[in-house]
């Protein structure tokens, strides 16, 4: 069995990673799952949040997705994601504001308010903080 394949992380405005890895975990809408070499075939969609990705040797690399699918091939993990970054690259104050608007909007009762949209909003700003927290906790910094 092959100790690598390829992996593909794509998002609608740019390619985010392309690279030969030893797994990748991601959370897809039942749970967590993880894809080594030699998996079947699989076609899942993501929830927001992060996406590790695991290198020959144990390196990692974190990041973060609002959403999308995670297709897996005999060769090749594609996950096409609504939108992509890079874990360190997120800031974290401004998913905390993000959170604090959300609930703001939730909670505000005399307001037109688009409930789907808040919720939405308040779930994508938790998963950023997610993925921050994971990446601390990783890197022994929290």
């Amino acid at each position: 069995m092959a100790k690598s394949f390829k992996c593909e992380i794509v998002s609608a405005e740019a390619a985010i990673f392309s690279g030969e890895i030893e797994r990748i975990i991601a959370n897809g809408l039942m749970g967590e799952l993880g894809i080594l070499p030699g998996h079947a075939p699989l076609l899942t969609e993501l929830s927001p949040g992060p996406v590790r990705v695991i290198f020959d040797g144990g390196q990692e690399e974190s990041y973060y997705v609002s959403g999308g699918f995670l297709e897996v091939q005999p060769d090749v993990v594609t996950i096409l994601a609504d939108a992509a970054t890079r874990a360190h690259d997120i800031n974290e104050a401004a998913a905390e504001e993000a959170r604090q608007q959300a609930l703001k909007h939730l909670n505000d009762k005399s307001s037109e308010l688009d409930y789907t949209r808040a919720a939405a909003e308040l779930a994508e700003a938790v998963a950023q903080l997610r993925t921050i927290q994971q990446l601390r906790k990783k890197a022994g910094k929290g």
